[in-house]
């Protein structure tokens, strides 16, 4: 198998650091949300076991 996807474009100026402001900004995680989070990805690994 051959990667045939296009390289993906170079991040504008700044752009880490955009995100890492909206990081600082996000209130912290619930342990709700952290437990639905861990959940959905490891039903994908499931899901990717059993193909």
């Amino acid at each position: 198998m051959t990667d045939t996807a296009a390289p993906r474009p170079e991040r504008p100026a700044g752009y880490w650091q955009r995100i890492d402001r909206i990081v600082a900004q996000a209130p912290p995680l619930t342990d709700a949300q952290r437990t639905r989070i861990r959940v959905i990805f490891r039903q994908s690994d499931v899901t990717k076991e059993a193909a």
